[in-house]
């Protein structure tokens, strides 16, 4: 006779967390305005799987600048405007309802189109602690504390800066 185990799962098969479910109402916004984040799962929320996050960008505004994880890969999930996000060398752009997945160790960085906003679901696999990273972050942003903090916490958070020309070029052209 096998051993019982939870309905709904197989009996071998062992989830590091429970079932998550996050309303609206209960995320952590930051940012103000058009541009917020809202914090929905992190990896301590779901057994290091993942972490999950949605951002809203305004018209043309910037997102993260340029930077790689060496052991997450980043997806990038565009529910409404468009997304121009730097993978590598290039910068490529995603519509409403379009997908994109960066590799670790590819240089990338994100901002709204400049004739639109964007709103998109982030999620980094496998999950890294960062909420900590967007509250210092939105410190940093509201003078609260200096960006040389953000660089003392790239290994913690698994957020490597470096610079892009070809990002650069790309935003000063919009």
């Amino acid at each position: 006779m096998s051993e019982a185990h939870p309905p709904g799962r197989p009996p071998d098969e062992r989830p590091g967390f429970d079932p998550l479910v996050v309303h609206p109402q209960d995320a952590e916004f930051l940012g103000a305005g058009s541009d917020t984040i809202a914090l929905l799962a992190d990896a301590s929320a779901t057994g290091g799987l993942l972490g999950v996050s949605r951002t809203t960008l305004g018209r043309g505004r910037d997102g993260a600048t340029p930077h790689y994880h060496r052991g997450s890969a980043e997806l990038f999930f565009v529910l409404d405007g468009r997304l121009q996000v730097l993978v590598g060398e290039k910068v490529v752009e995603v519509e409403a309802g379009g997908t994109l997945v960066v590799p670790p160790h590819t240089v990338h960085a994100f901002a709204a189109a400049p004739a639109t906003g964007a709103d998109v679901r982030i999620v980094i696999t496998p999950g890294v602690e960062r909420f900590a990273y967007f509250r210092l972050l939105d410190h940093v942003r509201r003078g609260r504390a200096d960006p040389e903090d953000l660089l003392a916490t790239q290994d913690r958070f698994d957020t490597h800066f470096v610079d892009s020309s070809p990002w650069h070029r790309n935003r000063s052209a919009a």
